[in-house]
């Protein structure tokens, strides 16, 4: 067997190993592939550069795509470099220390990606995101218990809002099906009466989503359009989605620009209120 086939066969298996188990000690891995430890750090350097690992002090974390759910599977593909976009734009608004609500999105998992190894207390409705976080020695994590939705890998319900109800987080993160001039949707009735828990319980709430939800609807109406403080978006957003928004009250951060964490919802002077119909 060629030496290049090799290699790609146990990056291959460590790959694997790192994705079953989020986080996975380098001389363990080195034991199990009966390689040196300087092989694996090679392999490791040419998983971090293609974005599917992370190094952090005694191992490696899984960062690669998202968990095979049928959420994931439908929503990531098209618009998944958005998302990362996105999720590296919402990382730099949560400050080490801060405590951070996060729901089962698609794109709150590429946020928590970009989140391991930061020093953070983390609360969420997500297995995905229990999952990814739960070996960072730096997180503290809690895991919000109730009905969990299998297509989803999130817990929704009675359970899981009244565990809400007696919390209380920094920041909130949370992802939407749709959106159009009354406000955001979601797919998913359980779904939105534990986001608005969610919701109840954070300081500051920022809604992440990628311009395509935008002029459309879904199943539930989640809140009205000035209820989030924040909302973290793509270049793709047409500017009359912009000037809504800034006219709601809320914060717009494009992905990509420069941006400073805020303690409170913006208070500068709203745009002008852009025509009543969808952009």
């Amino acid at each position: 067997m060629p030496a290049s086939t090799s290699t790609d066969d146990r990056r291959g298996q460590l790959l694997e190993m790192i994705r079953q188990r989020g986080f996975a000690s380098l001389p363990d891995l080195a034991t199990e592939l009966a390689v040196s430890e300087s092989t694996i750090r090679r392999d490791l350097d040419y998983l971090e550069d293609s974005g599917t690992a992370q190094r952090t002090h005694g191992g490696v974390f899984y960062t690669g795509p998202s968990p095979k759910l049928a959420h994931f599977d439908t929503r990531q593909a098209s618009e998944w470099e958005k998302k990362r976009q996105i999720a590296a734009a919402a990382a730099k608004l949560i400050g080490d220390g801060d405590t951070v609500l996060l729901d089962g999105g698609s794109t709150t998992y590429e946020l928590a990606q970009q989140l391991v190894g930061r020093p953070l207390q983390v609360v969420t409705n997500s297995l995905p995101v229990a999952t990814l976080l739960s070996a960072s020695d730096t997180i503290d994590l809690v895991l919000i218990g109730g009905y969990i939705h299998s297509r989803t890998g999130v817990s929704l319900g009675p359970y899981a809002n009244d565990m809400l109800n007696d919390l209380n987080v920094r920041r909130a993160v949370l992802s939407v099906a749709g959106v159009n001039e009354r406000g955001f949707y979601n797919s998913n009735l359980l779904l939105v009466e534990t986001e608005r828990a969610m919701m109840q319980s954070a300081d500051e709430v920022i809604i992440v989503a990628d311009s395509t939800k935008f002029g459309h609807t879904s199943l539930a109406h989640l809140c009205d359009l000035s209820r989030p403080d924040r909302i973290v978006v793509d270049h793709g957003i047409h500017p009359e989605w912009k000037a809504h928004l800034k006219a709601a009250g809320v914060d717009v951060v494009s992905a990509g620009m420069e941006i400073q964490p805020a303690t409170t919802k913006s208070t500068d002077p709203p745009d002008p209120q852009p025509p009543s119909q969808n952009p």
